[in-house]
C-alpha cells in the first residue's frame, strides 16, 4: 500500500491524485485548486492545468486554465506553486460552470500568450 510520504517522492501521480490539489503562488497565498487538466490526446503531454476557485460547494467558480509548465509541485506544501500574482487572475482567460472553450489552437496561443509562455504545438 503506498502512503502519501511515498507518493511525494515519486515521479508520477495518478489523474485523481491531482485534481482537487491546491494552488499556490510565490508567497503562499491559497489561488485555488487543480479542477481538471487537458492531456493532448497523440503526445500525451499536459497542456492545461484548470484552476479553480470562487463560488460556494463547488457552484458558481471560475475556472483558468494555466500552461501546465508554469506550476512546480511543492511537497512541503502539498500542492502546486505557480509564479503569479492573484490579481494577474482578475484579467485572466477563465470559464465558468455554462461550459468551456473548445481548446482550439487559436485558444492555445491566446492562453500561452497570456501568461508569456510559448505555444509549444
Amino acid at each position: 500500500m503506498t502512503t502519501e510520504t511515498d507518493e511525494n517522492l515519486r515521479d508520477l501521480i495518478a489523474s485523481d491524485r491531482v485534481e482537487g490539489t491546491p494552488v499556490y503562488n510565490r508567497e503562499g497565498e491559497r489561488l485555488g485548486r487543480i479542477s481538471h487538466f487537458m492531456v493532448e490526446k497523440r503526445s500525451g503531454q499536459v497542456r492545461y492545468a484548470v484552476l479553480s476557485f470562487g463560488g460556494f460547494l463547488g457552484l458558481g467558480e471560475d475556472r483558468y486554465p494555466l500552461p501546465w509548465s508554469m506550476l512546480g509541485y511543492d511537497t512541503g506544501k502539498g500542492g502546486y506553486v505557480v509564479d503569479l500574482d492573484a490579481r494577474v487572475l482578475d484579467q485572466a482567460p477563465r470559464f465558468g460552470d455554462d461550459g468551456r472553450p473548445d481548446y482550439s489552437e487559436d485558444y492555445g496561443r491566446s492562453v500561452y500568450s497570456f501568461y508569456g509562455q510559448i505555444y509549444p504545438w
